[in-house]
């Protein structure tokens, strides 16, 4: 299936997104942010999927927004309204990533400037080529990161490397965004290593997966108590059931699992 700015292929429980306008290095012009928008949607209900890859086509990750677009009068969704729960749209391509019930892995290469970079953020693991050129960048254009950057970072990012490179807008490359937590590890082809990744993870009981994700995200938030309790309500949802017993016997008879979704 392809719209406008996105591409997205479904095989074996990995969803393979791509953006998709590699003319422009995949910069967010209005037809992009409507192309994740719609991808996010699907990908929240779609049966079968137990993994995302995302990516982009051509020379870039995205580059961030495509400032004469924008200026041309943007998308014309709101700021402050939260249209998408927490989010508004502009903070729901980044965000909405984290909010899937399944990992989502990022495949980065060549740039990823501002909001390239926070949407490369809302993915669960972060792979990135070596060379790759990131940068918080929106201070070079007067303003400040506001597509769920901050939510994003925290818990990542060290405290005050993010105000220097925020404050600063000055590029660095994965090497040294994989010391300060934006990139998870460094890879020659990182697509190929973030699909091997993806079809490891759809390999797993998708229930238990689902139920880590749902732990790891509460983590920023949560209290020990919270989390203490949540761990136990997820275990006991998943103890004694088909996907749970197929995990043990495919192990101790060591042959490849076969799970439901």
């Amino acid at each position: 299936m392809s719209d406008q700015r996105v591409t997205i292929d479904i095989s074996k429980g990995v969803a393979d997104v791509r953006l998709s306008r590699p003319d422009k290095m995949n910069a967010l012009d209005p037809a992009m942010f409507a192309g994740i928008e719609s991808v996010i949607a699907r990908l929240r209900t779609e049966t079968g999927v137990r993994a995302v890859v995302l990516s982009g086509e051509g020379r870039a990750f995205c580059a961030g927004l495509d400032m004469a677009s924008m200026a041309a009068g943007g998308t014309g969704a709101p700021l402050i309204e939260r249209t998408h729960d927490l989010a508004n749209l502009y903070q729901h391509v980044a965000w909405g990533w984290r909010t899937l019930p399944v990992p989502v892995i990022a495949a980065v290469h060549g740039i990823a400037f501002g909001g390239g970079l926070q949407i490369m953020s809302g993915a669960d693991i972060r792979i990135a080529a070596p060379g790759t050129r990131l940068s918080v960048m929106e201070v070079k254009w007067g303003i400040v990161p506001d597509m769920a950057g901050f939510a994003l970072w925290r818990g990542n990012v060290r405290d005050d490397m993010l105000r220097e490179l925020t404050y600063t807008a000055r590029e660095f490359d994965a090497a040294e965004g994989v010391s300060h937590g934006f990139v998870t590890r460094l890879a020659d082809d990182p697509h190929a290593e973030a699909m091997a990744l993806a079809h490891a993870i759809a390999n797993r009981n998708p229930h238990a997966i689902r139920a880590a994700k749902r732990l790891a995200n509460a983590m920023p938030d949560g209290d020990a108590a919270t989390l203490l309790a949540a761990e136990s309500h997820e275990q006991r949802a998943l103890m004694r059931t088909p996907n749970q017993i197929e995990a043990v016997r495919a192990n101790m008879e060591q042959r490849a699992p076969v799970f439901a979704d």
